[in-house]
């Protein structure tokens, strides 16, 4: 499960808004993967430990009421490449990183997890049906209409394209 610790804390981020809540879910995660290791059954993962990353963030954010208006500087979106080494382009960088995360925070909850899952983590449709618990047409529904919110967010902040 350690190969997967990475995905499970930018999952865990984007659900809860803040890096510290994401990593005490992450570490509640674990202990119940480990806790609970005889219920798996070989398959995939990285599936079956974001569906408890998952769970455990919606339980916490259910109890605290934290999942709304939060943002943490380290929860932007990463690995926009360089085009240059410029200041300049850093800079603009790292402003257009943070219009995207602010643009994927704003969306509701289904739409927002789909959208880590398969651009920011790359699981295929299959997996997010898996962790999410819900048919795979239906994650295509939602991730359809997650990019259609997320196109309107970026034209009306001026990111057309």
């Amino acid at each position: 499960m350690l190969p997967h610790l990475a995905t499970a804390l930018t999952l865990a981020r984007y659900l809860l808004g803040n890096a510290a809540d994401a990593e005490d879910a992450v570490q509640d995660a674990y202990l119940q993967a480990i806790r609970y290791f005889d219920g798996y059954r070989g398959e995939n993962a990285r599936a079956w430990l974001l569906t408890i990353v998952r769970r455990v963030c919606y339980a916490s954010s259910d109890r605290t009421r934290r999942l709304s208006a939060r943002e943490d500087q380290s929860d932007r979106i990463e690995e926009i490449p360089a085009e240059t080494d410029d200041p300049e382009s850093g800079v603009l960088r790292g402003e257009l990183q943070e219009v995207l995360t602010r643009a994927v925070q704003s969306l509701p909850d289904p739409f927002r997890e789909v959208i880590v899952l398969r651009e920011i983590q790359d699981l295929s449709y299959r997996e997010i049906s898996e962790v999410t618990g819900v048919p795979v047409g239906t994650v295509m529904s939602r991730l359809a209409r997650a990019r259609r919110r997320l196109q309107r967010v970026l034209e009306a902040q001026g990111m057309e394209g």
